[in-house]
């Protein structure tokens, strides 16, 4: 996420610059970052993105992000085609270590296992050099919230096959041996 790419959204920060006490920055797309991050999501249209972020330090050569990102996008619909609003608005937290911190080394208890509460807040990102790019992660917490499967308002699927309990059914694996069964009355 520190590295930009001219074909991704980027806004980074340098790290220097972020005090004790929380900097409140905004975040606005222009047309071309619009562009970006259409191709960067594969969307229809990406009408706007506004992020507000606030930087603060984390024990000591940590960095806490929190922030608010909201995102208008356009996206075709997968029953019609036709095309779907989308709004957005995401809370997001997240913390960045230099990988050089030995908060950033991950402590394992000899098993090779390493236990995750899923409830449980997120493992600290690591970054390189001087700078964070704080777009990049704003963007990436809209694409969490992008619907993977919009559908027009009042539109369903007609065409459903519904399923008949006594027909899914599986046959006994033994069924077959049932007309191998010998007529012992015949003998």
């Amino acid at each position: 996420m520190t590295t930009s790419d001219d074909d991704e959204f980027s806004y980074p920060v340098k790290v220097s610059q972020i005090s004790a006490n929380p900097l409140t920055d905004r975040i606005s797309a222009d047309p071309a970052d619009l562009e970006r991050l259409k191709t960067q999501w594969d969307l229809g249209e990406v009408r706007s993105f506004k992020a507000e972020v606030a930087l603060g330090r984390w024990k000591r050569d940590g960095v806490r992000i929190n922030g608010h990102v909201s995102v208008s996008i356009v996206q075709d619909c997968v029953v019609t085609l036709d095309p779907v609003e989308q709004q957005i608005d995401e809370d997001f937290e997240t913390l960045f270590l230099p990988e050089n911190s030995r908060l950033a080394k991950r402590v394992h208890d000899g098993s090779s296992e390493m236990f995750l509460d899923p409830e449980g807040p997120d493992l600290p990102e690591t970054f390189t050099g001087d700078s964070i790019d704080v777009g990049a992660v704003a963007a990436e917490f809209a694409a969490l919230a992008i619907d993977p499967y919009p559908r027009k308002q009042g539109v369903g699927y007609t065409d459903l096959i519904e399923s008949d309990p006594a027909s899914d059914k599986k046959p006994s694996p033994f069924a077959v041996l049932q007309g191998l069964k010998r007529d012992d009355s015949a003998s």
